[in-house]
C-alpha cells in the first residue's frame, strides 16, 4: 500500500477534527456543511478501501456501535456526589458563612459557573484516546454508555495531553432548538413528548441504539479534570482552563469571584440574561477555587461542603382555568389544553397551557373554573403545576369519544395515556399521513415533499391520500415551483407506486405499530389486505411478532368506517391488495425460527438476519416456545436467559455459519 494513502487519511482526520472543534465547541465554523461532508466522504471512502487503517479515534467511528440489550454498571473512580441547594440569597450567604468558619477566616475565592440542566457523565481517556463514558447513576456506580457518548460531536475522541490517563466529568445537554426539533419528530411518530431538555438528554444518552443518540444533537460541557479520581490541578479555575486548552467544550460564562458579593452579582446578572442562552440553566454552581481548601472543607454523606447549587426560583403565576379544549396533533393524538385568564410569567403573557392527557388532569384534580399555579421554564410550553383553589362553579372535563376535527372514532389503548383519532384522513393529521405514504421505503413517490404537500392540502387538491391518484397535470402546473417536467415526473412516480407490493401498502396506511417488518409478516400470513381487514384480534395474534396491542390496533383501524372508505378508494386506484410470498424452498434452515441477541463477532444483526432468511429460515424478535434456536453473542441479555429457561438451544455465530453451509 502506498505510504501516501496513510498520510492522506491522517491529514483528513486532523482536518475533520479541527473543523468539528470549530463547529461544535467554539461555534465558529470556517467551512460550509457541504464542504465538511466532502471531507468526511473522502475519509469514509479511503477507510473502506483500506480497512486495516481504521482507528477507534477516527471521526468516521463516532457512530458504529451495535444495539445493546442493557447497560453494564461501572464503579466510579471517586464518588460523583450531588450538590446541596441554595434557593435564595439568604441561603447562599449562609453557605458562605459556613465556609468562612470552617476555614478559620483565611482568604478564599469562588468559581461561579452556569448550572446546565442536563445529565452528569464521566469520560475516561488513556494515551490521549477516549475509552469509556459512565453516567452518574447513584454517585457510586453508573452505567457504561461509551458507544452512545462517542456520537456526541463536542466530546473529543482524541486529545493532546501529557497525562497518561485521566477522567473528565461534565454535563450532557440538549439545547433548546434540538429539543424543539426532537419533540416535533416525536409528534410525527406518535410518541409522547419529552417534558424538558434535561429529560430528553438523559433519555437520549441511555437508548440502546447508538445511531438514535447520534440524531439527538447532544452537547458535552466539561467541568472537572481528575487523575486517579482526584483533581489534578491546584485550583478549579486552572482545571477549567486546562480542559478548554485540551479541546473540551467549557462554558465561557464563568467567573473567578473574590467574595460572596461577586457571586451574588454573577447570579443576578444571569437571572436576567438566561432567556438569551441557547440552552436551559436552573441556577449557577459555586465552588471554592482552591483544591487544598476543598479537601479541608470535606464532604457530608451526600454532598461536598465546598460547593453549592445556587438555584433560580421557578417562574410561576396564579390564574384561572376558563375552559379546556382539545387539540388534534399530526399523528392523531388528542391533547387537552387549558385556556387561562391571561397572566404574565417571566415577562411573557400566558393564556394557554398544555394539560398533556386525561391522567394528568385527574392527578391535578383539576376542573374548569379552578384557580391554578402555572409555571414556565425557558422555551418550554407553560404547564399547570397544581390547583390552588376550587372554582365556584366548576365543571369536569371529559375527553370526547369522537374527534373534534373529523368526527372519527377516538381510541385510548390499554396501558397508554394518549387518546387518538384513528381516521387516517383526519384533516388534522392529513399532511403527515401523505408524507408517510409517499416516503422512501413505503410507496416511494419521489418529489412529493413537505412544501408540495402543504400546497396540495391547503388548496384542497388532496383531502385523502387516495386523492393523490386523481391528480392531473392541470392541477399541478399552477403550484409554486412546479414546472411541466416536474409535474409530469411526479405523476409518473405516483402511477408507478401502484405496483408497490402489499407489505408496502400496509405500511403506507399508517396503522399504529405496523412498520415494514410487521407488514411483511401480515402479508405473508394472510395473502391479501381483505383477509387482514376481516381478521379478529385472536387471529391477528397468530402472526409472528404481533402481540395483543398490535393486533388491537390493526383491528380498530379496519373497524373505523373512514379507514374502510380509504381502503376502497385505494383499491379503485389500482393498488396491490394481494400478495404471493416468495419463500426459498429447500434451504438448510427451512422451517426453523431464530432469535438474535447480543453482539456477534463479525456479523451485524441485519447481516445475520439476511443470512438466515436467505437459507429459508425465519427471524423473530422475541423468544417463545416456537423458537428453534437463539443465536447469542457478547453481552447477550434477557433473551438468552429466557432461552435457557425454556430449554431452547443456544448457538454462536460459528455454528450458524456451519448450519447454512459456510465455513466458520
Amino acid at each position: 500500500m502506498a505510504e501516501g494513502i496513510r498520510e492522506r487519511i491522517e491529514r483528513l482526520r486532523e482536518e475533520i477534527r479541527r473543523h468539528e472543534y470549530l463547529y461544535y465547541v467554539l461555534d465558529q465554523p470556517e467551512i460550509t456543511d457541504a464542504e465538511f461532508d466532502v471531507l468526511m466522504e473522502e475519509l469514509k471512502r479511503l477507510e473502506a478501501e483500506h480497512p486495516e487503517l481504521i482507528t477507534p479515534d477516527s471521526p468516521t467511528q463516532r457512530v458504529g456501535g451495535k444495539p445493546r440489550e442493557g447497560f453494564v454498571k461501572v464503579r466510579h473512580s471517586s464518588p460523583m456526589l450531588s450538590l446541596d441547594n441554595a434557593l435564595n440569597e439568604a441561603e447562599f450567604l449562609d453557605f458562605d458563612r459556613r465556609v468562612r468558619q470552617l476555614l478559620g477566616g483565611e482568604p478564599y475565592r469562588y468559581v461561579a459557573e452556569l448550572k446546565l440542566d442536563g445529565l452528569s457523565m464521566a469520560a475516561h481517556y488513556r494515551e490521549g484516546l477516549f475509552v469509556q463514558a459512565v453516567t452518574r447513576g447513584d454517585g457510586i456506580e453508573g452505567e457504561d454508555v461509551t458507544e452512545n457518548a462517542r456520537t456526541i460531536r463536542s466530546l473529543p475522541l482524541r486529545v493532546k495531553s501529557e497525562l497518561r490517563a485521566f477522567e473528565v466529568r461534565g454535563e450532557v445537554v440538549m439545547n433548546r432548538r434540538a429539543f424543539e426539533q426532537l419533540n416535533l419528530e416525536r409528534d410525527k411518530q406518535g410518541l409522547p413528548r419529552f417534558a424538558n431538555p434535561r429529560n430528553a438528554a438523559a433519555g437520549s444518552i441511555r437508548v440502546l441504539e447508538p445511531w438514535i443518540t447520534a440524531t439527538r444533537r447532544l452537547d458535552y460541557w466539561a467541568y472537572f479534570l481528575l487523575v486517579d479520581g482526584q483533581p489534578y490541578y491546584a485550583s478549579h479555575w486552572d482545571s477549567l482552563e486546562a480542559l478548554a486548552g485540551m479541546g473540551f467544550k467549557v462554558n465561557p460564562h464563568r467567573r473567578l469571584c473574590a467574595d460572596a458579593e461577586e457571586v451574588l452579582e454573577f447570579w443576578r446578572e444571569w437571572s436576567e440574561r438566561r432567556e438569551a442562552l441557547p440552552y436551559e440553566i436552573d441556577g449557577i454552581v459555586v465552588k471554592v477555587d482552591s483544591v487544598e481548601q476543598q479537601r479541608r472543607l470535606g464532604w457530608t454523606a451526600k454532598a461536598p461542603r465546598w460547593a453549592i447549587a445556587f438555584k433560580y426560583a421557578a417562574r410561576q403565576a396564579e390564574t384561572v382555568v376558563e375552559e379546556i379544549s382539545v387539540q388534534v396533533g399530526r399523528t392523531g393524538v388528542l391533547t387537552p389544553v387549558a385556556h387561562l385568564r391571561p397572566v404574565e410569567v417571566g415577562g411573557v403573557t400566558v393564556s394557554r397551557a398544555t394539560l398533556h392527557n386525561e391522567d394528568e388532569i385527574e392527578r391535578l384534580g383539576l376542573q374548569i373554573g379552578d384557580t391554578v399555579i402555572i409555571e414556565r421554564s425557558g422555551d418550554v410550553i407553560p404547564k399547570v403545576v397544581r390547583v390552588k383553589a376550587y372554582g365556584s362553579p366548576r365543571r369536569p372535563f371529559r375527553m370526547p369519544s369522537a374527534c373534534p376535527v373529523c368526527g372519527g372514532k377516538v381510541v385510548r389503548e390499554e396501558g397508554e395515556v394518549a387518546s387518538r383519532c384513528i381516521n387516517t384522513n383526519c384533516p388534522a393529521r392529513l399532511k403527515e399521513s401523505i408524507l408517510h405514504f409517499a416516503s422512501r421505503g413505503v410507496m416511494d413517490i419521489d418529489g412529493l415533499g413537505e412544501a408540495l404537500v402543504d400546497q396540495l392540502v391547503d388548496r384542497g387538491l388532496v383531502r385523502s391520500v387516495a386523492d393523490l391518484y386523481k391528480l392531473k397535470l392541470e392541477d399541478l402546473l399552477p403550484l409554486e415551483r412546479m414546472g411541466r417536467k416536474s409535474a409530469e415526473k411526479l405523476l409518473r412516480n405516483i402511477e408507478e407506486s401502484k405496483q408497490r407490493p402489499l407489505p408496502r401498502v400496509l405500511t403506507a396506511l399508517g396503522i399504529r405499530y405496523v412498520g415494514e417488518r410487521t407488514a411483511q409478516f401480515l402479508a405473508e400470513a394472510f395473502g391479501s389486505l381483505d383477509a387482514i381487514a376481516a381478521a379478529d384480534v385472536e387471529t391477528l395474534q397468530g402472526v409472528p411478532e404481533v402481540g395483543p396491542r398490535v393486533a388491537q390496533s390493526i383491528y380498530d383501524f379496519f373497524r373505523e368506517p373512514r379507514n374502510r372508505e380509504l381502503v376502497e378508494r385505494l383499491r379503485e386506484a389500482g393498488l396491490q391488495f394481494r400478495y404471493q410470498a416468495e419463500r426459498r424452498r429447500g434451504g438448510p434452515l427451512e422451517g426453523l425460527t431464530f432469535v438474535l441477541t447480543g453482539t456477534l463477532p463479525t456479523l451485524t444483526r441485519e447481516q445475520a438476519r439476511a443470512m438466515i432468511e436467505a437459507a429459508g429460515g425465519k427471524v423473530t424478535g422475541s423468544v417463545s416456545k416456537k423458537t428453534d434456536y437463539v443465536v447469542a453473542g457478547e453481552e447477550a441479555g434477557s433473551k438468552l436467559q429466557k432461552a435457557r429457561e425454556l430449554g431452547i438451544k443456544v448457538i454462536d455465530e460459528a455454528t450458524l455459519r456451519r448450519m447454512v453451509g459456510e465455513r466458520a
